[in-house]
Order: C-alpha cells, then sequence, then structure tokens
C-alpha cells in the first residue's frame, strides 16, 4: 500500500498486509503492524500522546528498547504540533535518535472520509506525523520534518481496540534524488523487521498499563468508560 492510499485505514476490512513489510517500487520500506490493546479505547490511545510522557514514562513504555523521551512544542490540548524527540532501539539494532513530529490528520487522509469514519465508528483514534531518523533533521521550509512518515488508527470493540500501525520509512527520499536501490541501502529489510517486531512490543506493554493511569489522571474531569 503506497502512502497516497492509506484512505483504506478507514474501513475495518483486513487488507492483505495488516501484519509485516514491503519494498515499494520506489524504495520506501512500508511496515505494517496489527496490535489488540485489550482494555483500551481509542480515547486513551490519544490521551497517552497528549500527556506527553516524559522519560520514566517513556521507558513504561517499552522497559527494553525505550531510552530517552523530551518535547519540543506543542500543548497538552493535542498532540497535533507538536515534537517528541526520543532515543530507542529497535529490537537489538544500534540506538536511534529520533524526532517524530505529529502532524494533521488532513495532511494524510481525505478530510470528508475520516470524519464520516470517526462519526460512525470505524476509527476512534489516531496519530500521524513526519519522522526524523536524526535529531538534527532536515526540514522543509514550512518546517515540516523530511524523512518517514507513521500513521496509528484505532477502532474500539467490545473488548478494547484494534490498533493498526503503518510506517513509511524513507519516504522522503526519492523526492530528493534518491534511487530505489539508495533508498533500500539507506532503510534496509533488517530496520523493517526490528521495528515490527518493536512496534508490536511497544504497544502490548503499553495496554497492559493504559487503563489504569488513564482513569487515575482523568477520573476528577470527566467520566471514563472503559470496555470492561
Amino acid at each position: 500500500m503506497q502512502l497516497n492510499e492509506v484512505n483504506r485505514l478507514l474501513d475495518p476490512t483486513p487488507m492483505p498486509l495488516e501484519t509485516g513489510y514491503e519494498r515499494l517500487p520506489d524504495g520506501v520500506l512500508h511496515v505494517a503492524c496489527r496490535t489488540d490493546l485489550h482494555g483500551c479505547t481509542g480515547e486513551m490511545f490519544e490521551w497517552w500522546f497528549r500527556s506527553r510522557p516524559d522519560t520514566q514514562q517513556y521507558v513504561w513504555w517499552h522497559p527494553v528498547d525505550h531510552v530517552f523521551s523530551d518535547w519540543i512544542g506543542g500543548s497538552t490540548d493535542t498532540h497535533v504540533g507538536s515534537i517528541h524527540k526520543v532515543e530507542e532501539y529497535f529490537t537489538g539494532l544500534p540506538a536511534e535518535k529520533l524526532l517524530i513530529q505529529f502532524r494533521s490528520n488532513d495532511e494524510f487522509f481525505d478530510a470528508s472520509a475520516y470524519a464520516a469514519a470517526r462519526k460512525d465508528g470505524r476509527v476512534t483514534g489516531s496519530v500521524c506525523g513526519r519522522v526524523g531518523m536524526s535529531w538534527e533533521a532536515p526540514r522543509l521550509p514550512d518546517d515540516r520534518i523530511l524523512g518517514g512518515r507513521l500513521l496509528h488508527i484505532t477502532r474500539d470493540t467490545p473488548w478494547g481496540c484494534a490498533l493498526r500501525s503503518h510506517f513509511y520509512l524513507g519516504q522522503d527520499l526519492p523526492s530528493i534524488g534518491k534511487s530505489a536501490q539508495e533508498v533500500e541501502e539507506i532503510v534496509p529489510d533488517a530496520l523493517g523487521i526490528a521495528l515490527l517486531q518493536h512496534c508490536y512490543n511497544e504497544f502490548t506493554f503499553l495496554s497492559r498499563f493504559l487503563p489504569s493511569l488513564f482513569i487515575a489522571e482523568n477520573r476528577k474531569t470527566h467520566a471514563v468508560n472503559v470496555p470492561w
């Protein structure tokens, strides 16, 4: 699935690639991971990113791979507009220092299709962004980070929520003149395999404590609905 086809994620019907990775014709590496978050909701998932987890909480998220967390800009009202500055391992590979710039859903999805999916419950949470593969990642004149893309989409169920995570590694490299072979050398299959395992593990870890943390942090401000 190409990045310009991601409206397909608004439909819960299973796709040919729900968990795995594929090399796109231009060399970009597409990684997909489906994770079942038992006891969680899309509201909780979005709140986790709005809460701007510090290094201690970031390590809770993945006790083995996560090292450091800081935030640049943005506010606690929305994750959109903030940049997450992290250091982490991808399942045994050397540590990476990344910038994750959270962006509006409209940058990735058709706005009317996304609004319809939220209204009828096909989508209950989403977190989308651009990923720079270093703390000094280059940016476009309008401040958009160059690198890859990430999309997390949740759908609530009676048991919790289903999470679809999709990554496009090296998405901007063809546009700056890199050949498919050069892109593949920069983002090899080994990175896709490691990211796939890392993603499944980190969101499984998160699902173990997120419901309790969300209830504890939000019980004074509004009624909390949980799927159990």
